[in-house]
């Protein structure tokens, strides 16, 4: 029978309080870290449930974090370690043999996207050591990605190998059973084989599908309309990165500044909130002691228009676009991600050879869901699977909106457990199992065992369900409390 050989989360934003994977006072004001959150502990006991049914026992399954695992971008460094503390006591407890994983690998995201900063750094050093010639040699530039294969490939390049998380590994080896554990990072993306190297399974955070994240690589490209647009994943990130690090990944540890974006993002919830946010920046920014009233107005009118522009449209960003699965802007950009810069990487490191059948996992949206998408490139066509996300970013609910863990086997078989969406029917709450394999397709015997091994009727999953019922309230109570600050 099938075993679960590989587990992928993301977009846990472990720290942020409208995460459910981040507990909560009981006045749900603020987050207490010190405890794992209600849905953290529920959702470690469901995966515990299904991996423990694995036949062999002496082969722990491989954990894939795909991106925004910390939440960076809106709290500080300690609450987000902590938060993972937590998690990482539940997964990799004292006990060898009660550990959940065998292995941790992680790809950053854009909340946790300086930690492959820090990553990169670690990556040039390690090049630098590895240098035949002395100090005064000609240096390479850096490089903004890591391999995506294994070095099984002829065309592995060590110098581009997976680079221990300092930030990850320095939170987990603090316990002393766990000092020999070392978590590897990737960026942006991690291809797994089988041993046939038929089937391929590409993990990626999926930022770059939208447009937002490649916003330096297009005002280049109006401002320099000759300039060569980025065509391979390293020049996407090499043109971007400055962007996505300030922006997305470093203000939760600015101070009382931080502090103030976060509520500049929840504010984004509410147009009336966001429009009076707006008019506030605009009149402080203009009011200029000893100019004349008329000048301060016309500089608060273009300020409120440079301030509508940006703000709304962050406000429209994937996440809060609730009426389909993907945006027009993310179909587009998951597409010509797909079939170019990420085929490039396969063609160069796998000299030219792509894999009979590709499945792409990613994040990033928040909204799970599972399809088969026809990419040129690919034959034939690509499995999609998205894990969705564990935070409540508005105060009404959504039902394409929720929490997702894809699994796959040796083979490569993938299949999404679907813990839950925020609205919709009476299931909404109710943990399933999907799939992205068509009635015609051959069968998945993987999904099939998994629909075996998961009855939402009965504890833990019933439990899950019940417990997810309950805290996605409380972040909603939360979120309304901070969006009505100021």
């Amino acid at each position: 029978m099938p075993d679960i050989r590989y587990v992928c989360l993301s977009d846990m934003h472990l720290g942020a309080q409208n995460s459910l994977l981040t507990n909560l006072t009981p006045n749900n004001k603020s987050s207490d870290t010190s405890k794992p959150s209600p849905v953290l502990n529920a959702l470690v006991d469901c995966l515990r449930e299904i991996i423990t049914q694995n036949e062999d026992k002496s082969r722990k399954p491989t954990l894939v974090l795909a991106g925004d695992i910390l939440e960076l971008a809106l709290t500080t460094d300690n609450l987000a370690a902590m938060a993972f503390e937590r998690f990482v006591e539940l997964i990799l407890p004292p006990a060898e043999s009660d550990r959940l994983f065998g292995e941790i690998l992680y790809i950053p995201g854009n909340h946790d996207h300086h930690l492959w900063e820090t990553a990169r750094e670690t990556q040039y050093v390690r090049y630098l050591q590895t240098q035949k010639q002395g100090p005064g040699s000609e240096l390479e530039i850096p490089y903004h990605a890591t391999s995506m294969f294994g070095p099984a490939e002829k065309n592995f390049d060590p110098a581009k190998a997976s680079v221990p998380s300092f930030f990850l590994n320095g939170i987990v080896q603090r316990y002393k059973h766990l000092a020999n554990v070392e978590i590897g990072t990737l960026y942006p993306n991690l291809a797994l084989l089988t041993d046939d190297h038929r089937r391929c399974a590409i993990f990626t955070h999926g930022h770059f599908a939208e447009s937002m994240y490649l916003l330096m690589s297009t005002m280049r490209g109006l401002m320099f309309p000759k300039a060569e647009k980025p065509e391979l994943t390293w020049d996407f990130e090499a043109e971007n990165f400055a962007w996505i690090d300030f922006f997305w990944s470093t203000m939760g540890r600015s101070g009382a500044v931080g502090s103030d974006v976060e509520i500049i993002y929840d504010k984004l919830q509410s147009e009336t909130e966001l429009r009076l946010l707006i008019n506030n920046l605009a009149a402080g920014l203009s009011n200029k002691p000893g100019r004349s009233s008329w000048k301060n107005w016309i500089e608060r009118r273009l300020l409120k228009k440079v301030f509508n522009l940006v703000l709304f449209a962050a406000k429209n960003a994937e996440r809060t676009q609730t009426d389909d699965y993907l945006t027009d802007d993310a179909k587009k950009g998951l597409r010509e991600y797909v079939e170019g810069p990420v085929l490039k990487q396969i063609k160069i490191e796998r000299s030219g050879n792509i894999p009979r059948n590709v499945a792409v996992i990613f994040g990033h949206t928040h909204k799970p869901f599972q399809d088969q998408y026809q990419f040129d490139g690919y034959e034939p066509g690509v499995n999609v699977y998205n894990t969705g996300g564990w935070v409540i970013d508005s105060v009404d609910r959504h039902e394409k909106v929720g929490g997702a863990v894809v699994l796959a086997d040796e083979n490569l078989d993938l299949a999404s457990l679907r813990m839950f969406n925020e609205a919709g029917d009476a299931t909404a709450y109710s943990v399933s199992v999907q799939t992205a394999t068509r009635s015609d397709d051959a069968r998945n015997p993987f999904y099939d065992r998994l629909l075996g091994l998961v009855d939402a009727t009965k504890n833990p999953w019933k439990i899950f369900s019940e417990i997810t019922a309950t805290e996605i309230p409380r972040r909603v109570e939360n979120l309304k409390s901070k969006i009505a600050q100021w």
